[in-house]
C-alpha cells in the first residue's frame, strides 16, 4: 500500500511542477485536472471522503469547467471546421 502512496504522491509533485513549465493553456488545464484526480485519491487513502469528494467535483470538475470554457471565451482553444489552411 506504501508503493501505491509515494506512486501517488511523486505523481502529484511531478504534476505541479510540470503545469508550471508548460506553455500550452489547455496542457496545463489538463495537468491541473489530473492533479486534482490524484488528490482526490489520497484523500480517499486518508480516510477523508468527504474531501475527496469535494476535491473531485470541485477541483477536477467545476474548476476545469471553468477554465475551459474561460478558454473558449477568449479564443485559446479552435473550434473544429474554424481553422483557415
Amino acid at each position: 500500500m506504501q508503493v501505491l502512496e509515494y506512486t501517488l504522491l511523486i505523481f502529484l509533485v511531478v504534476c505541479a511542477i510540470s503545469v508550471s513549465f508548460s506553455k500550452n493553456l489547455l496542457n496545463s488545464i489538463i495537468i491541473f485536472m489530473s492533479y486534482s484526480l490524484v488528490m482526490s485519491i489520497i484523500w480517499t487513502l486518508l480516510e477523508s471522503p468527504d474531501l475527496a469528494i469535494t476535491e473531485a467535483a470541485v477541483g477536477a470538475g467545476v474548476t476545469s469547467l471553468l477554465f475551459f470554457m474561460t478558454l473558449k471565451k477568449i479564443h485559446a482553444i479552435r473550434e473544429e471546421g474554424t481553422e483557415n489552411e
